[in-house]
């Protein structure tokens, strides 16, 4: 598993990865981030019990042009919460690394970034990136958007109808919508008016699936 862009707040964190090996990979990651988190959390603070308040969302993203969008809407994060005016104003997030890559202490895989946003050239992703950035920051457009936050998938109609067939049972009661140019694979829009466990369930092991 290797890391495209993170941020990192005050009580959550988002991850952009890419795994090509066994389904359990992300899941465990998670687990072994959340565990030892909230672990040195308590020694530090000298408390107990749970430090995070849910379990974690996964959304699969189509390469290409999905994945700067989604990649735009984590660098925003901290925009969105009213915290600092640019993503380069926050010094716990990729976005400064992706503009200026490091040559020590990465976390980004530039190369696997570049490869997966489909540009020629490394520059190609810094001025794209940079672009995209500066445009949903001047039109207005970053607000929250419900495509990450409670889909399984966004991506083209041939990407999601894709995910749906692979996942096989498990896409039972899940409906593709049509978003703009996007797609996304999600549960019916009652469903959200359940209980929290309700919609967790849907980010259980059994029900992950990994694309190419």
């Amino acid at each position: 598993m290797v890391i495209l862009d993170y941020t990192v707040t005050s009580n959550h964190i988002h991850l952009l990865v890419a795994d090509d090996a066994n389904r359990k990979t992300i899941p465990d990651s998670i687990k072994l981030v959340a565990g030892r988190t909230g672990q040195e959390f308590n020694q530090r603070k000298k408390r107990k019990g749970a430090f995070w308040e849910d379990r974690y969302h996964a959304t699969a993203v189509e390469n290409g042009e999905h994945l700067l969008q989604c990649l735009v809407y984590i660098d925003l994060n901290m925009v969105r919460a009213g915290v600092v005016n640019h993503p380069s104003e926050w010094p716990f997030g990729g976005y400064n690394e992706i503009q200026e890559p490091k040559k020590k202490n990465i976390l980004i895989d530039y190369g696997r970034l570049r490869i997966l946003l489909g540009f020629e050239s490394y520059e190609d992703v810094r001025i794209n990136h940079r672009k995209w950035v500066e445009s949903c920051l001047q039109n207005q457009t970053k607000g929250r958007d419900e495509k990450w936050t409670r889909s399984l998938a966004v991506g083209s109609k041939t990407f999601i109808d894709g995910v749906k067939k692979k996942m096989g049972l498990a896409a039972k009661g899940r409906k593709r919508i049509e978003s703009g140019a996007s797609y996304q694979l999600r549960e019916s829009q009652s469903s959200y008016g359940g209980h929290l466990g309700a919609k967790n369930s849907d980010i259980e092991d059994e029900n992950t699936y990994f694309w190419d």
